[in-house]
């Protein structure tokens, strides 16, 4: 994962205003808010150019990876060039895998083709008959990319499988060798993340309950789904009366864009809890919302950040 950056005002209000105008009303079946049953734009023939890359090496090795934070203090808020190039170097094949996941995805829902069908299902199911990223031995830095990965993949994957055009319709082995292991990884970031301290929950925690609710969504599975409403309750009563997160507070000169970087995995756990009849937004006497104006006003006015540190 990148450093966070700082999102741009724009965009950052919009994905707040979106997270107060999902559908409601629960349904027998969990589902994914509105836009993730898109169509596909246009189903393009003829020629093209369209290369489905080589597929990265499974990653079953253990979970352990140095961080980019490496020899830093406990603000963990400098920046260790070459732990960093070690970190992206061993972590290579796994986030060429989300990335290429991701960006295939989005190809087929524009284009159609079913070279591009073939290509992100064929990612995915070579890692998934490998058992790739299962493994139990692992550091913050591989438990953290596990979620990520997963959180990148099953997001796309609902657009597949979510989608009007109805893309998996005649690919259901596939799904299923995706799903499985869909869920062993969801499995393993619950055990992963459950039970920390509240003073070592933070950002990490809020995008694997991301992970596991975009999961829950992609694998119909109510346990899944609960567990990651329970961490967003954990997450928003970490949100303090000025919309401040004490623990990302500890990131000092980092600290905005750490909470710029923790509101939307939580914005997206309430889309989703909304599109299946649970609403969060109350929770905390209106937390999310009292974080992401409190993000925005720092983006515009980053001394608002220093100041309170």
């Amino acid at each position: 994962m990148q450093t966070p950056k700082l999102i741009r005002p724009t965009l950052l209000s919009m994905a707040i205003l979106s997270s107060m105008a999902w559908a409601t009303g629960a349904s027998a079946a969990l589902v994914p808010p509105k836009g993730y049953d898109a169509p596909i734009e246009k189903m393009k023939t003829g020629d093209h150019n369209f290369s489905c890359e080589a597929i990265p090496k499974p990653y079953t090795d253990k979970l352990v990876f140095r961080s980019k934070y490496e020899g830093s203090d406990k603000a963990r808020a400098t920046l260790n060039a070459v732990s960093e190039e070690a970190f992206r170097d061993a972590t290579k094949d796994i986030t060429t895998l989300e990335r290429g996941v991701s960006k295939v995805v989005m190809q087929y829902m524009r284009d159609g083709r079913p070279e591009q069908l073939d290509c992100a299902l064929n990612m995915m199911t070579t890692w998934a008959k490998a058992d790739a990223l299962e493994s139990r031995e692992f550091n913050h830095t591989g438990k953290s990319m596990r979620k990520w990965a997963l959180g990148s993949m099953s997001s796309a994957y609902l657009r597949l499988k979510f989608s009007e055009s109805h893309p998996l319709a005649n690919r259901q082995q596939d799904a299923k060798i995706i799903e499985t292991w869909f869920s062993k990884l969801a499995d393993q970031v619950v055990s992963d993340w459950s039970n920390l301290p509240l003073e070592k929950i933070n950002n990490h925690s809020y995008w694997a309950a991301w992970s596991v609710m975009a999961t829950a969504v992609a694998t119909n599975r109510q346990d899944l789904f609960d567990w990651a409403v329970k961490e967003y309750k954990v997450a928003a009563n970490q949100v303090d009366k000025d919309g401040f997160l004490p623990n990302e507070m500890k990131r000092r000169q980092r600290a905005l864009s750490y909470h710029n970087y923790a509101l939307p995995p939580l914005a997206m756990i309430a889309s989703f809890a909304q599109a299946n009849g649970v609403d969060l937004r109350p929770e905390n006497n209106g937390a999310l919302k009292r974080l992401g104006d409190r993000v925005l006003a720092g983006v515009k006015d980053p001394s608002i950040f220093a100041d309170h540190n």
